[in-house]
């Protein structure tokens, strides 16, 4: 994930498993251990710009509901 890999300092940890279903699709985003906070951000916020990007470009390809997950 291209917007991922420069906030972290572990980007060859960085991966991107897709899982889709029937009426949704889900994105679990991988970070190394120490790069969680980084992803996640003060408040979140960070973890929700990246949602909305996500959202933003796989919303407009499928009619079926985006979540997206991060996980160490």
């Amino acid at each position: 994930m291209t917007i991922v890999k420069p906030l972290v300092d572990f980007p060859e940890d960085v991966y991107v498993h897709v899982t889709e279903e029937e009426h949704h699709i889900t994105y679990q985003l991988s970070v190394h251990k120490e790069d969680i906070g980084k992803v996640i951000g003060k408040k979140g916020r960070v973890a929700k710009a990246i949602r909305t990007v996500v959202y933003a470009a796989a919303g407009s390809k499928h009619q079926k509901k985006i979540y997206l997950e991060i996980i160490e």
